[in-house]
This record gives C-alpha cells, sequence and structure tokens, in this order.
C-alpha cells in the first residue's frame, strides 16, 4: 500500500513535528503551508491521506476539504484549535473523515491515521461478476424500479439505477455495516466501535455527522428519512424498502 501523506498547516512548529513523527511511520509526507498550495500539490502528488488545520491564511481549510472532495474520498483529518461543536460539525460536513483538537499528543495522530487508512481501504471490484453485478449485491430501495438503489460491497459501489453514487470511504463502510444488520438499531458507540475502529477515540459527532452526509445521498427527502431513521434515545436503523 502507498502511504503518500499531506499536511496543510500554517504553523511551521506543527508542521516539522507532524513531518518527523509521520516519515518515522512510514510515511512519505509532503507539506504545504496553505490551501491554495496544498490544493497545487494535491494535483501533483496525489497523496493517500491529508491532515488539513482549518485555520489558515486566505482560503480556509473547510474551503481546502470541499474542493479535495470534489474529485477524490480519500482519508481526510482535521487538526484545529477551533473545539466547539459547531466547528468540529463543520469540518466534518465539509467532508473530513475525522476531527483532532490542539494541542494535541503526535501518538494520537498516527494512532488516528493507522485506523483511518486500515478501515478505509476498499476492494477495487473484486467479486464482480460476468453480468457486472457483484455477486453480494443489496437492494437498498425498489420503490423506483427504473432507478433501484443497489449496494455492491464487495465491488466497493452503490449504484442508482446504472448511476454510481459517490460516497467518501467512511461513507460508504458506514452504509456497509448498517445493511449488514438492516432492520436492527445500531447505537452511536456501536457504529464508532465497528466504522471508525478508534475505540475510546471516538466522538459520537462523528457518527451523526457522517450519517447526515449519507441521508444526502440515498434519501429521496433527508429532512423525511425512510431508508435511514433515526431511532430516538437508541440510535440508527436502515429499512430496506
Amino acid at each position: 500500500m502507498s502511504n503518500r501523506l499531506l499536511i496543510v498547516e500554517d504553523d511551521d512548529r506543527v508542521r516539522a513535528v507532524l513531518r518527523l513523527a509521520l516519515e518515522s511511520e512510514g510515511y512519505d509526507v509532503s507539506e504545504a503551508d496553505s490551501a491554495e498550495q496544498a490544493l497545487e500539490e494535491f494535483a501533483v502528488t496525489s497523496p493517500d491521506v491529508m491532515i488539513v488545520d482549518l485555520m489558515l491564511g486566505g482560503m480556509t481549510g473547510f474551503d481546502c476539504i470541499r474542493e479535495v472532495r470534489r474529485s477524490s474520498d480519500i482519508p481526510i483529518i482535521v487538526v484545529s484549535a477551533r473545539d466547539d461543536t459547531h466547528d468540529v460539525v463543520a469540518g466534518l460536513e465539509a467532508g473530513a473523515d475525522d476531527y483532532v483538537t490542539k494541542p494535541f499528543q503526535v501518538k494520537e495522530i498516527t494512532a488516528r491515521l493507522r485506523a483511518l487508512v486500515r478501515r478505509t481501504r476498499r476492494p477495487a471490484g473484486a467479486g464482480v461478476d460476468l453480468a457486472g453485478q457483484a455477486p453480494d449485491a443489496v437492494v437498498l430501495d425498489a420503490t423506483d424500479p427504473q432507478r433501484p438503489l443497489l449496494l455492491e460491497p464487495s465491488a466497493g459501489r452503490l449504484l442508482r439505477g446504472t448511476e454510481q453514487v459517490h460516497l467518501t470511504l467512511t461513507e460508504f463502510r458506514l452504509l456497509c455495516v448498517l445493511t449488514e444488520e438492516a432492520g436492527r438499531v445500531l447505537s452511536r458507540p456501536q457504529l464508532l466501535e465497528r466504522v471508525w475502529d478508534q475505540g475510546f477515540f471516538g466522538d459520537e459527532r462523528l457518527v451523526d455527522v457522517h450519517i447526515r452526509r449519507l441521508r444526502t445521498k440515498i434519501e429521496s427527502d433527508p429532512g423525511d428519512p425512510h431508508l435511514l431513521v433515526t431511532v430516538r434515545g437508541l440510535g440508527y436503523r436502515l429499512d430496506r424498502r
């Protein structure tokens, strides 16, 4: 597996500490001190994972993440001194997979990176049959016979009819876990354990924001969900239709 990593951080000291620590973990590290430079570096180096500070001069980290998400689903960790709920949620809704607040321990960053890279490995077309449909395909929503919503876990894709629905790797893994337990309620801690694979590092806001992002992609009306429903006080349940 390739280990190209891009650090987007305008504090020289923080950037240097992260680089030394992550190179010792085996990453091929490149750096950017602004979002604009980061996007140029992204186009050149095609990193496998990014660490992005939110508070940057000029273009913000939020905008940087949104721009990357236009063309890539690579894992992204936000690192920022902004730790209130609004900022955490905004960072995740921009497209980040995880969020770490400053000051932080370098070992926390490396542990989260290991977990993030491990859990976001997706099969690349393995198991697709000659008809082009994976043998483990699951119909999630057949209310529109012309454009059913079809999940193919082993092929690593979600289809609406013949069109592929773009999901980040975290969203894809979350949907697969919910589909495996279709009809059953999964609590936020259960989803953290099975999707994020981080144990005590987990933040329940990760679950809520990714559920909201997933709904915008699979529900006909995200404000009135029928596939991915909230069971108040308990968690979330996927109901196939």
